[in-house]
């Protein structure tokens, strides 16, 4: 049975269903197809101007965001609750990243995904370039300098070679997808602060359950098991 078929009524009292803000997310934008409905830009202002889903895409197209196919659900009711978790996330403050960690939390929230940290990756020392003959594959190597040697009495030029490595994944990119990661957090936090204390949803109650802050810390934890 779905979240959305578990929010009712029983014996003719509400029953609120509890749920943490990611799975509150989950629930209002995957289950419910909650419109994100974003402020107007700020040069427009005109009173009464419509956004809606035109001006979601047309944001998603500009910030290099993948568009999803049927955002609403066609002919049928969006839970009131779903409209108000859409909207408080549609107010995220431009301090947490305004419109465009609206949309990431949307859409992260519509595909049931949390952002990829890297979990496991660790960064390698691999060869710039190989190269492959009949002898097999071969790191390409480059010339860095001579060096005189004297070889059966004799002294010859010979070169220097060696073989550009690089990190891979650079440690950088591990940095940068952690950091994704607990800005989308933080953003969360906010979301789940600001349904818990606004009081405007009716039968859903969004709990202190937040994802794991810094994963990658307690993965990296030595186990305590003897």
């Amino acid at each position: 049975m779905s979240m959305q078929g578990r929010i009712g009524r029983a014996g003719g009292a509400k029953i609120k269903r509890a749920l943490g803000v990611q799975a509150a997310l989950e629930w209002a934008f995957r289950v419910e197809k909650a419109q994100l409905e974003l402020p107007p830009p700020k040069d427009v202002v005109e009173e009464g101007f419509g956004f809606g889903l035109e001006y979601v895409l047309m944001q998603r197209g500009a910030l290099g965001c993948k568009v999803d196919g049927g955002q609403h659900k066609m002919g049928s009711y969006t839970h009131a609750d779903a409209e108000v978790i859409a909207a408080t996330v549609a107010g995220m403050p431009d301090s947490l990243g305004g419109i465009r960690m609206a949309i990431r939390v949307a859409e992260l929230a519509r595909a049931g995904l949390t952002p990829d940290w890297m979990p496991g990756v660790v960064p390698r020392c691999v060869p710039v370039e190989t190269k492959r003959n009949q002898h097999g594959e071969r790191s390409t190597t480059i010339v860095v300098g001579t060096e005189r040697v004297l070889t059966r009495g004799k002294w010859r030029t010979i070169e220097v070679l060696a073989c550009p490595v690089t990190w891979r994944p650079h440690p950088e990119q591990i940095a940068s997808a952690q950091r994704g990661y607990e800005d989308w957090w933080q953003a969360l936090d906010w979301v789940r602060d600001g349904l818990m204390v606004g009081g405007m949803l009716r039968e859903v109650e969004v709990t202190g359950a937040m994802p794991r802050a810094r994963p990658w810390i307690h993965a990296a934890a030595p186990s305590s098991a003897s």
